[in-house]
């Protein structure tokens, strides 16, 4: 029976490969780097500080027009995108050192903009968006804080390391891709990432689970075959979670409007990149560090009392 069950599981050699996986990460690492070094993150109003304006329109606006417009006049610069429906535009506007209300200002953009109808204006300040970058670093040092005390006390301390190496991993690639596109990083992409750090730390965790468990179990195997196992066995639990998943985040990026484009881009390259990252980032670095059934066998109390006398 076991021997039948054994057959109807993935027999995919996941460590065999592990040479190119390490190459491809390095690739995609260094890449996502050299690519944040270079051309930096498209920051949104929310860090950089600046204005956002609400227009309305009685007919489908013309987004060019609306650019060409503004960029005519003083407000040279300014983002413009859809804000729901084709009759709703949204308008970004750079910092600027003039003090202006919102009254006077929303003047001016109508006085450019015949025909638009003001729905709301919003100020940022330089200031604000600097708490936010603070605060949003902060936020993730301490996930990735969190994570590795989580599972240092949950597993051992070589478990661990993989599981911050692989998140750390998922976050430098997922903002890179930001960073390579030139696609605004905003806040709501920063909780996109935040959000890809639990959905790749869970995924991490089922394999970890049935890895520890096979070491248990499989006594006799080498640390290699026992990690080759496990991702076979929880192959269809993943590919399923990740499937069902992707779907919805695809569904929200091709139909949600361009509001939460930056988001479910985000949450989409780390759902890839956080599934390829538990199997061969999180599960590469136990064999890397040499991980055995030692460190996970459990301890017995008596033997060691009894090593322990004089």
């Amino acid at each position: 029976m076991a021997d039948e069950k054994r057959r109807r599981e993935f027999n995919v050699d996941f460590m065999g490969k592990t040479r190119a996986a390490v190459a491809f990460t390095v690739i995609l690492t260094v890449g996502a780097l050299i690519a944040l070094s270079v051309r930096g993150l498209n920051l949104g109003i929310d860090f950089t500080g600046g204005t956002l304006v609400e227009l309305g329109y009685e007919q489908p606006a013309d987004l060019v027009a609306v650019r060409s417009a503004l960029d005519a006049s003083e407000f040279d610069g300014a983002g413009v995108q859809r804000f729901g429906s084709d009759t709703d535009v949204l308008v970004r506007l750079p910092p600027t050192d003039a003090d202006a209300s919102a009254a006077g200002l929303g003047d001016r953009i109508l006085s450019v903009l015949p025909g638009a109808q003001m729905r709301r204006v919003e100020f940022v300040g330089p200031q604000v968006g600097d708490e936010l970058i603070e605060d949003g670093m902060l936020a993730l040092i301490y996930a990735l804080g969190g994570i590795l005390v989580y599972v240092m006390v949950r597993f051992t301390l070589k478990f661990s390391v993989g599981a911050i190496v692989a998140t750390v991993h998922d976050v430098l690639v997922t903002v890179g891709f930001f960073a390579v596109t030139g696609m605004e990083f905003d806040l709501t992409v920063l909780a996109a990432v935040l959000a890809v750090i639990g959905y790749s730390l869970n995924d991490t965790i089922v394999v970890f689970d049935r890895i520890r468990e096979n070491f248990r179990r499989l006594r006799k195997d080498d640390a290699k075959e026992v990690i080759n196992r496990s991702l076979n066995q929880t192959l269809s639990r993943t590919l399923t979670t990740s499937g069902t998943t992707l779907l919805v985040v695809i569904a929200l990026f091709l139909f949600g409007g361009e509001l939460i484009h930056g988001f479910s881009a985000a949450l989409i390259v780390g759902i890839v990149i956080g599934t390829y990252s538990s199997i061969y980032v999180a599960s590469a670095m136990l064999v890397g560090l040499r991980v055995s059934k030692v460190d996970l066998m459990p301890i017995n109390k008596e033997d060691t009392a009894v090593d322990q006398r004089p």
